[in-house]
């Protein structure tokens, strides 16, 4: 496992470098698994590959202030990306690789996650997932509900609420799982791009910030990536 520190861009730039990295490892061209952590610098927006924008955001109000927003490679739906850790991995799907499926590979990557995560005093679990069906629904203006609006099967969660989402992909032999890792309530903030009036995008940022936990609490202080990277070598070795 090679693993990449590194900086802060905006989404589009980190989208990009994600996708160049999908592409490289469908094509041979990585010495093997990468995972990378990075940071959002301005805070921004990402979206699932499937997701149609202009349904769930309000585009006009990001264009008039300038917020950067980009689709991902995998799916998923819409984050506000701020106060958390975010990373992705890139590998080739291989028996003695990281992982021989893209199933096997999701749980392996919780798992690793949540080890690092205990290490650093975050008392992380795996979760089931929730009931199929069961779900917060989509806002008066049709969008859809966040990643943080539910948990899947492997995703992380700290007492009992969803604290990191994964999103993943496979191509030609290929897979890139992106994923964040809550440190604060910012995540809440998408609510405030979506379409709707101001009433209601009022409660469904109260309403998302009450359904996600957050790990910066049990941090001590020390929010930054090269201690979640100490962590995550130190399972690694």
């Amino acid at each position: 496992m090679h693993l990449w520190l590194d900086g802060a861009h905006d989404a589009p730039h980190h989208m990009a470098r994600d996708a160049a990295l999908l592409e490289r490892a469908a094509a041979g061209a990585l010495p093997g698994p990468v995972l990378r952590l990075f940071a959002f610098d301005p805070p921004g927006i990402t979206l699932g590959r499937a997701q149609d924008a202009s349904r769930e955001l309000d585009l006009e109000r990001l264009e008039r202030t300038g917020i950067r927003w980009s689709h991902r490679p995998t799916g998923g739906r819409a984050i506000w990306h701020e106060e958390e850790w975010t990373f992705s991995l890139v590998t080739r799907l291989e028996g003695e690789g990281w992982a021989a499926s893209p199933p096997a590979a999701y749980e392996r990557t919780a798992r690793l996650f949540a080890r690092s995560l205990e290490r650093l005093g975050v008392r992380a679990e795996l979760s089931p997932g929730s009931p199929r069906g069961v779900g917060p629904p989509r806002s008066a203006a049709g969008s859809a509900p966040p990643c943080f609006a539910s948990t899947a099967r492997h995703e992380l969660t700290l007492g009992g609420r969803k604290l990191a989402g994964i999103a993943q992909r496979a191509v030609r032999g290929a897979l890139l799982q992106q994923g964040s890792v809550l440190l604060g309530d910012a995540h809440a903030k998408l609510a405030h791009w979506v379409r709707g009036t101001s009433g209601e995008r009022d409660a469904l940022a109260s309403a998302w910030r009450v359904s996600a936990a957050a790990a910066g609490e049990s941090l001590a202080g020390d929010r930054s990536l090269a201690r979640l990277a100490d962590a995550l070598a130190g399972e690694l070795a």
